[in-house]
């Protein structure tokens, strides 16, 4: 119950923020290039901003039955966009689907909506999935999954005769790098903090910091110490629904099963039905470079500890990662001057960068980047979570020789929505000068 009000408070602080965008109205990203008769050839006036794309068919996410559903971030941001929206509902939590759908219904007639703004279907996955996608009036697509399901929505889309756009939030392991004088002065605090983020929701999180790294020391030995003893405090809590803990169970032992990989520690209190097993197991960099299915992520309250020999093999693990939602540095102002190319490593890896904090909390705000390269998205120059996720689902449009009749009040010269906007290469309010 926690967990779901907190997600309820985030979806309505979503749709909040959304309105508020929208009322604002700079997002539109408006450019204004006046006409310029003393050019060669002549420049004439050229005004441009984002339109919506249409119909956005958008993917209910297992593990986040309010926040990433019916009504969460992708619903918001494209209905801010001004696309139309058809959610297709989860099957793990269909009936809560359908009464937000209901909430949705009221909402659209009590403020005049069009009636058909937001529509709802269910049904078997693959079935009904490829023919949402595939449906000629659907311009885009989002979708926060699995790594099978999002790729199998971009091949639906590749097979249509006009591809459109496929957001997809996949897989990511988040990696986390302790430097050595952080954990000198600070490891036990840190075996805390990442205890509860490891098994914070039973590790049901996107951004799960799934992987610590770290070269090997008397410091990170009295870590690890730490951490086992804070991971075997958790009791296992039930996930949120059988799929999910299915899956969680099969990686978990076949990770275990591995012949490198040592198990640390887990929950002294065993699980029982439906519920997952905190899990803290260890590797070394060597047998982590040498086989690829250490870097699949293990959606639950795990997390996989990589011991490197040096500096160099842990630049090695981490240029072996592939794209990620959120990389982390656990350092001080002295580790970060001695490796300043780790930090620079890292940004290459990840839409987030994190200097000592966990990944598991994803502010809903401007500035927030909930994206990454493949295989975390599709597409790692937009983001999942923020005010900025409303631009996936607009292009740009530009408007040449237009009277002033014509333009769209946002291109208007006198800028009566009073929104910021670039004029001839000036951000500005003010109006476009005769």
């Amino acid at each position: 119950m926690a967990r779901l009000n907190g997600e309820v408070g985030r979806t309505t602080g979503q749709l909040r923020l959304f309105a508020n965008v929208i009322r604002e109205g700079s997002w539109v990203n408006a450019v204004i290039d006046t006409a310029d008769a003393t050019r060669t050839p002549a420049r004439p006036d050229l005004r441009k901003m984002a339109l919506p794309l249409g119909p956005v068919a958008v993917f209910s996410a297992s593990n986040f039955p309010f926040a990433f559903s019916t009504a969460g971030g992708d619903t918001a941001s494209a209905l801010a966009a001004g696309c139309t929206v058809v959610v297709k509902g989860h099957s793990a939590h269909q009936q809560t689907s359908q009464l937000v759908y209901e909430a949705i219904q009221k909402a659209i007639k009590s403020s005049g909506v069009p009636e058909f703004t937001m529509q709802h279907i269910t049904g078997p996955g693959n079935l009904v999935g490829k023919a949402l996608v595939q449906h000629p009036n659907i311009t885009a697509v989002g979708f926060t999954g699995s790594f099978s399901g999002g790729t199998a929505l971009v091949e639906y889309s590749s097979q249509r005769e006009v591809p459109v756009p496929v957001f997809a939030e996949m897989s990511s392991i988040n990696p986390v790098v302790f430097f050595p004088d952080a954990l000198e002065k600070n490891g036990a605090q840190l075996a805390q903090t990442y205890a509860g983020s490891i098994t914070l929701g039973m590790g049901q999180f996107c951004t799960n910091p799934g992987l610590l790294l770290a070269v090997k020391s008397p410091a990170l030995d009295a870590f690890t110490g730490v951490l086992a003893e804070e991971i075997a405090k958790v009791a296992p809590a039930k996930m949120l629904h059988t799929g999910i803990c299915r899956s969680f169970n099969e990686k978990l032992e076949e990770v275990l099963e591995h012949k490198d990989v040592q198990l640390v520690k887990q929950s002294a209190q065993a699980p029982a039905e439906l519920e997952a097993y905190p899990t803290l197991a260890k590797v070394s960099g060597a047998a982590f470079l040498a086989d690829a299915a250490l870097k699949e992520e293990v959606f639950g309250p795990f997390s996989l500890l990589v011991e490197c020999e040096s500096k160099a093999e842990l630049i090695k693990v981490l240029k072996s990662l592939k794209g990620q939602l959120t990389t982390t540095l656990m350092a001080t102002a002295e580790d970060i001057k001695a490796n300043q190319d780790l930090l620079d490593l890292q940004t290459t890896l990840a839409g987030r960068i994190i200097l000592n904090g966990a990944p598991t909390g994803v502010e809903v705000c401007a500035a927030m980047v909930h994206g990454g390269p493949f295989p975390s998205t599709t597409d790692p120059r937009f983001t999942s979570v923020g005010s900025s996720a409303i631009q996936r689902w607009v292009r740009p449009v530009c408007f040449q020789g237009f009277t002033e009749e014509m333009l769209p009040a946002e291109l208007k010269s006198a800028n009566p929505l009073n929104i910021w906007r670039t004029v001839n290469n000036q951000f500005t309010q003010a109006p476009v000068s005769a």
